[in-house]
């Protein structure tokens, strides 16, 4: 059956598009994202004027504008395969003159860049950053990949402020718009608007409980962000990259996101009649077809490959800044950014099209933009933006979002970093499973800084990692409880320091030598010591740099082996077999204590970031104040460099107990409660 003229239909012949990634955040697998549409039809103007429309329409679609160079710059023909499909795909037909305004090619592709305020984009210390969590899909109680996301902007906002390297904010928030709350409400015999104020507060709780320290808590149904919103739709529209028009395909809406054919299977619904589901996930899928706005995404190929490649870190771990650039390689059809108002009433309407509600994840998105105050004053913190997002909806925020922000006349964020998921004894979390994990529980199970160091230390951005409930108990009550823990109770136990005092340190005992492999001569100090000051003198600087390199599991591995290697040196001279009485005794005595609190100020100086009450109850006891615990000016063991250590001779800080409490074998497995 031909397709009217003016319509959108989908093309049988061309190959599926790349798989996208579906929007609900946490274990979610991969799902395509919207199907490619097809172009029927062709300007019926008439005269000079429709000639030019329609010439400058055929060389938009078939790529002879390089999009991204000014005027004048020089002409780059798009690939070959662009212009054979528009020539197949686009049949002479007449259209009426209302369609064929909607085939107008944009104006300008991209806009010319709005630089942000000078704060913004210097570099160096003292500049600006916005840390971003994505906004949590309020249709369901947090689990551990959301508070996964949360743990590693937090650790990235506090490691920045104990460096003093400039003023940062943390934004977080739930996304509580789109189809999916919409049904989620009605089957719960309630409004959206109080389904999402319910959900909203038990994230809030959530990352509170989990000391979480962000600045801003956005909730997608807030007057500042639809305003913000609806100006930023207007950018858009006054760019020429919208257009009206028809599509139809598979719609899976736990996902918000079109499926192609080839990620389809079957399966059956709630009442066993067979049913379309995802291939991946196995929500069911509808046939829908609608018409909607189009945001001309196809146009932004070549600026989106050369923002990446003049920044080859703006995503980050590498493997998927690679995942990108491939995608970018293959179709890039244009994107639905709106629903039917009839179909979704939960959600912000179109400017002058009351017909039509904006697509949930456009709405979402802006809420990186709404947070620091456009359109007016975005400009003192953007785009000095780094987002933290699972690999789930990488390309919603590492195409999608840029191409938005290109087309409104913005730069893209700075940088994204992307983390993997966390499945549960090798199984992707999920509510049919029963498998969700409750990081409320969790957190009443093992303590705030125990579960937070589990996550950190567990998770690796590149690949998933996998959660139980042994594997909680060993990994803590081992580097916690036991190598960090109780080596401060040892080194500070009435019995070995009497006096609990910072104790001074003998260079006679511990001379400085310039090779470990010289040790052995006049002082008490062997090779292995000196291996370890060498170790500890530079943990600083590693763990800087594995924090900046999105790599936080590394730096406490790096921090762990350290500690391991500082009980290997007390247990190797035992201080406690040590005579009092003899001077000389006495001396190498004081040196090991010193050693040893000196490694720990260090230890509890770093883990600040990740376990920050526990990291403070460690310091008081070592009596290290407030105005000394920055990572700036980090220094260890000055007094083995001759110069003079400020805690030597100073009292220690009051008993605060037992570091970490071990934790016992017999634990429950933790299930979320659902909303």
């Amino acid at each position: 059956m031909p397709a009217r003229p003016g319509a959108l239909r989908k093309p049988r012949s061309r190959p599926p598009s790349a798989p996208g990634l579906c929007r609900s955040g946490g274990n979610r697998a991969r799902c395509p994202p919207v199907p490619a549409l097809t172009r029927v039809g062709a300007s019926p103007r008439r005269g000079a004027q429709g000639a030019r429309q329609a010439r400058a329409a055929a060389e938009h679609v078939a790529g002879r504008r390089f999009l991204g160079r000014g005027p004048a710059g020089p002409a780059r023909p798009r690939r070959a395969r662009a212009s054979r499909r528009f020539r197949a795909a686009a049949p002479r037909r007449r259209i009426d003159g209302a369609a064929a305004d909607m085939w107008r090619p944009p104006r300008r592709l991209p806009r010319p860049l709005r630089r942000a305020a000078a704060t913004a984009t210097a570099t160096g210390p003292g500049r600006r950053l916005l840390l971003s969590t994505p906004i949590f899909y309020a249709n369901g109680p947090p689990h551990i990949g959301h508070l996964y996301s949360a743990l590693l902007a937090d650790a990235l906002l506090r490691h920045r402020r104990l460096r003093a390297a400039g003023p940062a904010r943390l934004c977080t928030g739930t996304d509580e718009h789109g189809l999916k709350i919409q049904q989620a409400a009605a089957a719960a015999g309630t409004s959206p608007a109080e389904l999402c104020e319910r959900v909203s507060g038990l994230f809030r709780q959530a990352l509170s409980q989990a000391g979480v320290a962000y600045t801003d808590f956005t909730r997608t149904s807030e007057l500042r962000h639809q305003r913000a919103v609806r100006h930023f739709w207007g950018a858009l529209r006054d760019g020429g990259v919208l257009y009206k028009g028809s599509y139809e395909g598979w719609y899976c809406t736990p996902e918000e996101s079109f499926l192609p054919e080839s990620q389809l299977a079957e399966g059956t619904d709630a009442q066993g009649r067979p049913c379309k589901v995802s291939l991946e996930t196995g929500h069911e899928v509808h046939w829908t077809k609608e018409e909607n706005y189009m945001f001309r995404l196809s146009a932004f190929r070549d600026p989106l490959q050369n923002w990446l490649r003049d920044n080859p870190r703006a995503i980050f771990p590498d493997p998927f800044y690679q995942c990108v650039l491939r995608w970018l390689d293959e179709d890039l059809p244009d994107l639905s950014v709106s629903r039917e108002r009839n179909r979704l009433q939960w959600g912000i309407p179109v400017p002058s099209d009351p017909t039509q509600t904006i697509y949930v994840w456009v709405d979402a998105l802006v809420n990186y933009l709404s947070v620091v105050g456009y359109p007016e004053s975005h400009g003192a913190w953007w785009p000095a933006v780094h987002h933290v997002v699972g690999k789930d909806i990488l390309k919603f925020h590492a195409l999608y979002w840029p191409a938005l922000l290109l087309a409104a006349g913005l730069e893209p964020p700075e940088r994204i970093l992307v983390h993997s998921h966390w499945t549960v004894r090798g199984q992707k979390m999920s509510k049919s499973l029963g498998n969700v994990v409750d990081p409320g529980v969790c957190m009443g199970q093992y303590g705030v800084d125990g579960f937070r160091y589990f996550l950190l230390r567990q998770g690796v951005p590149e690949r998933d990692c996998d959660y139980y409930d042994e594997k909680v108990v060993k990994l803590v009550n081992s580097e916690l409880a036991d190598a960090l823990g109780g080596l401060l109770n040892r080194s500070t136990a009435p019995s070995i320091n009497p006096s609990n005092t910072y104790p001074c340190f003998s260079e006679p005992c511990f001379p400085k030598v310039l090779d470990s492999r010289e040790a052995g001569g006049t002082g008490r100090a062997c090779a292995e010591d000196y291996r370890l000051v060498a170790a500890v003198a530079s943990l600083p600087v590693q763990v800087d740099t594995y924090f900046e390199g999105f790599q936080i599991y590394k730096a406490l591995e790096c921090i762990a082996q350290c500690v391991r290697q500082t009980n290997g040196f007390f247990q190797r001279h035992r201080p406690w077999k040590l005579d009092r009485r003899d001077a000389g005794e006495q001396l190498w005595l004081d040196t090991i204590l010193h050693v040893t609190l000196e490694c720990l100020r260090v230890y509890g100086t770093l883990l600040q970031p990740v376990v920050p009450h526990m990291a403070d109850k460690l310091l008081s006891r070592l009596a290290v104040g407030p105005g000394e615990r920055h990572l700036s000016g980090l220094a260890f063991l000055a007094r083995y460099d001759g110069k003079p250590c400020p805690f030597e001779g100073r009292q220690l800080g009051p008993d605060t107990g037992i570091l970490f409490h071990r934790l016992g074998n017999s634990v429950q497995p933790h299930r979320a409660v659902p909303v």
